[in-house]
């Protein structure tokens, strides 16, 4: 009898650890299409009054745009998720997001219906901005509350896969359409495919986040002698202001690094500025996107072991190494170096990012664990990754050097690297309500203001 209760809660894990990992990488690949595309045409099709720099600066600010909506999908997803379960929040985002994505395939051009193409572009966006907000952290506490003790780091690692996943998925659908079809069939019609077919993704990942059970974390909590906070965000800012402001700072330096890298930004640096071929920057994009989701997964497993603090500090550290190296693969206009110069960046980029959302669970108690997590990626992704190729783009176009944007990825990696210093490794500590976050006198005397 035991051993099939054992057996059956193996099997519940690794469904949801499909159901997360399915559902992050759908929502990445709608996330970064988007990213890729416009760092291609989405500044001809939808602001061709502008000409040339602008139009790029304007497409890439359709991209930063979405961020800005992050912390509403956050604080709505975390009340939700910390309020009603975090299996709520899973289908929820799943459907906002695919939902924007097939709607922007859809859409009419500025050549089409004018100067309403941008406005709806632009609202499309913002809910795909709202989606990305609540999805992310949904995801990271199912995988990393349902994991087996000791291996914590390693199931919070899957679901960070669908970022490098959805990159790959993504360039690989870009690379085939740029690789078969002329530039002019691409602008005409070939762009849209990519959203189009994501509704099959959408599908699919529906079905499988509908099977899984909920968080034993908030089962935990739904089954205890106290109600779920009434208002987990106000609790979390009460107790823990200080975790949300480190964390936020933490996310920031992974955030600029993926999409100055693999995110969009270096695609237009190396086609627009460099005038390199574009399949073959794809082609290079999919060889380290692939060596990412390895070091991710290497790096949560790797946490498990050695604790989370170290494995993410030597990360950071790694990454600064990489910067300028990048940039100066790239201007070579040598396919190899570039491509080796990515997987190197990989090798950091996995070590951050392969521990983050455990390393996030743990910062925070159970009864605010999703507002927390969700509130701190969602700020962190606007100041790291938001304006990220936009900022980067503009300092190009001013300092007429890439040194200055080598700058400035180091600067945020570095911030980060002091704020992951300053935040407790929490790598042992359980997770359920004797576990990690406030210490008991505090949620105590939270508990008795709230009666």
């Amino acid at each position: 009898m035991e051993n099939q209760a054992g057996q059956s809660r193996r099997m519940e894990s690794w469904r949801v650890l499909a159901a997360t990992t399915i559902g992050t990488t759908i929502e990445w690949y709608d996330f970064f299409i988007y990213s890729s595309v416009a760092a291609l045409v989405m500044g001809q099709l939808f602001f061709s009054e502008a000409t040339g720099f602008v139009q790029t600066l304007l497409a890439f600010a359709t991209v930063g745009i979405s961020f800005v909506f992050r912390p509403l999908g956050a604080f709505l997803a975390g009340h939700m998720g910390d309020v009603l379960g975090r299996r709520t929040v899973l289908v929820a985002t799943l459907l906002l997001m695919g939902g924007s994505t097939l709607c922007i395939g859809l859409l009419p051009t500025y050549a089409q219906i004018g100067s309403l193409a941008p406005v709806l572009l632009i609202v499309l966006r913002i809910l795909q901005g709202i989606s990305a907000g609540g999805e992310w952290g949904g995801a990271a506490l199912m995988s990393v509350e349902h994991a087996p003790p000791g291996r914590r780091g390693l199931f919070g690692a899957f679901p960070q896969i669908g970022a490098p996943a959805g990159v790959l998925l993504s360039t690989g659908v870009l690379a085939i359409l740029t690789g078969t079809l002329t530039s002019e069939q691409f602008l005409s019609w070939g762009w849209r495919v990519p959203f189009l077919i994501s509704v099959v993704l959408l599908v699919v990942g529906l079905v499988i986040r509908r099977a899984v059970d909920e968080s034993p974390v908030f089962q935990e909590i739904a089954d205890g002698d106290r109600a779920p906070e009434r208002s987990p965000v106000g609790t979390l800012f009460r107790l823990q202001w200080r975790e949300v402001l480190l964390a936020t700072l933490f996310v920031a330096g992974v955030s600029v690094t993926g999409y100055l890298s693999t995110g969009g930004y270096l695609l237009s640096y190396t086609t627009t500025r460099l005038g390199l071929d574009r399949t073959a920057v794809l082609n290079t994009i999919l060889i380290a996107s692939t060596a990412w989701i390895v070091t991710t997964l290497i790096s949560g497993h790797l946490s498990d072991r050695l604790g989370r603090a170290p494995v993410m500090k030597f990360g950071f550290v790694f990454i600064m190494f990489c910067t300028a190296p990048v940039f100066l693969a790239a201007q070579s206009g040598d396919m190899v170096w570039l491509a080796l110069a990515l997987v190197m960046l990989t090798i950091g980029h996995g070590a951050t990012y392969g521990p983050q959302s455990v390393f996030l669970a743990e910062t925070f108690g159970p009864r605010v664990r999703l507002s927390g997590v969700s509130i701190s990626y969602a700020l962190g992704a606007i100041i790291g990754g938001a304006f990220a190729p936009m900022i980067a783009t503009w300092l190009l176009e001013v300092t007429g050097t890439s040194w200055s944007v080598v700058v400035y990825w180091a600067a945020f990696v570095l911030v980060s690297l002091a704020a992951v210093t300053r935040l407790p490794d929490r790598t042992d500590t359980p997770l359920g309500l004797d576990g990690s976050g406030p210490s008991r006198s505090e949620e105590a005397v939270h508990a008795s203001d709230s009666r």
